[in-house]
């Protein structure tokens, strides 16, 4: 199965993969923008998210070979890709993998190191939405509230809801799978994996996700990667500072074409 996309303009091939729990909509802003500097932005869901297929099976291998598949498809031979969080994580397993499709890689406040499971509170809070009792986004909002004080995640997670028929919400995201396979989101990089590429790795100023012990795993991985940051901005820093995000990233672009 092919995985589900918006594709955003014409011109340079340019793939975007999401983080766990979102998908590619929440980029379409800044797809947008790429779009009118001369990218056709291919905003792709991953397997058990958004608007793509469900699959009891979820490691970083299935999810590059997906993106493979996905690849193939649209006849992408040699394009750029940038991954955020979870994203960051398949785009650089498809990276290590499949070096000659890619020409530059950007990732986005991750690095190639585990990192220990953090998601339990939200997945219970998502868990404990009862569609036969909600009939509102304003009602599902108000559980995951109990669960969730901060108002930006709760919007992020809240456009998972769409309505599978009339008057009947449901979640986009393949809930149970995902609560069961969350240990596998924090996987690292296979050790004595190597990507010659132009790599830019960019990381939120208040995030944490990217330490400056990292950077020694960073550069053993992606041997001609540059580390930068976005000021004023923690781990949503494409939603944070998107200007700055953008700049950052058009310069990398720019800096590196062939």
């Amino acid at each position: 199965m092919i995985l589900h996309s918006q594709i955003i303009g014409t011109g340079k091939p340019f793939v975007i993969l999401h983080g766990f729990l979102g998908m590619g909509d929440n980029w379409k802003t800044l797809a947008n923008q790429f779009a009118e500097d001369g990218y056709e932005v291919h905003l792709v869901d991953q397997r058990n998210h958004g608007r793509s297929f469900h699959d009891e099976a979820f490691s970083y291998e299935l999810m590059a070979q997906d993106l493979l598949e996905y690849a193939n498809h649209h006849e992408l031979r040699d394009f750029i890709l940038l991954g955020h969080s979870m994203g960051g994580k398949t785009a650089m397993e498809f990276s290590v993998a499949h070096p000659e499709r890619v020409q530059k890689l950007l990732v986005a406040d991750i690095s190639p190191k585990p990192y220990p499971s953090h998601h339990q509170d939200i997945l219970k809070a998502l868990s404990s939405l009862d569609f036969s009792e909600i009939s509102s986004r304003g009602e599902a909002d108000k559980v995951l509230a109990t669960y969730i004080p901060d108002l930006g995640t709760r919007q992020f997670l809240l456009k998972n809801l769409y309505w599978k028929e009339k008057g009947k919400l449901a979640l986009r995201i393949n809930l149970p799978i995902l609560y069961e396979k969350v240990e596998a989101v924090g996987r690292a990089l296979s050790s004595g994996t190597v990507y010659n590429g132009p790599v830019l790795f960019l990381k939120g100023e208040s995030s944490g996700y990217i330490e400056p012990l990292d950077e020694l795993l960073i550069h053993k991985h992606f041997p001609k990667a540059t580390i930068e940051t976005v000021a004023k901005a923690g781990h949503w820093l494409h939603a944070e500072n998107p200007e700055e995000f953008l700049e950052k990233s058009l310069t990398f672009f720019n800096q590196t074409k062939n």
